[in-house]
């Protein structure tokens, strides 16, 4: 029963490309307000990143081998004692 089918509609035109945008050219520079020397984006999240890494080795207390210490284990004798 094919002619009783509705004809499936054409499909819509593709969207037209998004236009060219001219390359950045503007640098963002602000003023660091600690130490209020004249800083680039690029400069202030670099030190975030270096910062960041840093307190995470930082709180690292084993060696690459793990806790090498003798483990706190023992054993009951006699049930209720």
């Amino acid at each position: 029963m094919g002619f009783l089918k509705p004809k499936i509609p054409a499909p819509p035109p593709p969207p037209p490309a998004p236009p060219e945008l001219p390359p950045a050219t503007h640098v963002e520079e602000y003023i660091d307000p600690v130490t209020g020397e004249l800083t680039t984006a690029k400069k202030e999240a670099e030190k975030k990143l270096e910062k960041k890494k840093k307190g995470y080795t930082e709180t690292i207390l084993t060696s690459t081998q793990g806790d090498v210490s003798e483990a706190d284990t023992y054993q009951k004798t006699l049930l209720g004692a």
